[in-house]
């Protein structure tokens, strides 16, 4: 079970680490890289051919502004790619958001929300949930715990105003 983590610039780990955790507390092997799509191509390149062939499951790529780094590895990769758009321009990630979105037909990216690492973490999950039944049965415990805080929540709100 192994998940490649790529971003784009170090100024991204802090809205990326969170994903790491999630995927470790999980047990996946997590691989992280720093590669610029414009600015360290042929080690991007280097890395994801070696994803290609070391067990990695799925990429998950965080970059803001241009953007281009999903893309990037998912027009070197048939492995699921889930593009994380990172707010840190002007344009507060939409403008990594539209670049992820667009891609050409035939070299899908899967897009989460502006800084959504975590749910690319979940996401990456539940597509290794397919193969590995230790994943699925975690996930659906998790989201037990989620529905028993929420009702918890709801239960303290109906105490406190009614």
């Amino acid at each position: 079970m192994r998940v490649a983590i790529v971003m784009g610039s170090t100024s991204d780990l802090s809205k990326v680490e969170s994903a790491v955790d999630i995927l470790k507390n999980y047990g996946v092997k997590v691989d992280v890289r720093c590669l610029s799509a414009h600015r360290a191509h042929e080690a991007l390149s280097e890395f994801i051919d070696e994803a290609n062939h070391n067990g990695t499951e799925v990429f998950i790529a965080a970059a803001g502004m241009a953007a281009a780094l999903p893309g990037v590895v998912a027009s070197q990769t048939v492995l699921p790619v889930i593009g994380v758009p990172i707010a840190g321009s002007q344009l507060d990630g939409m403008d990594a958001l539209f670049s992820i979105v667009q891609m050409p037909p035939g070299i899908p990216v899967a897009t989460v929300s502006i800084n959504g690492s975590k749910n690319a973490a979940y996401l990456a999950l539940q597509i290794m949930s397919v193969k590995h039944e230790d994943i699925k049965e975690k996930l659906w415990q998790h989201r037990e715990e989620m529905k028993q805080a929420a009702e918890k929540a709801n239960q303290e709100m109906i105490e406190k105003f009614n």
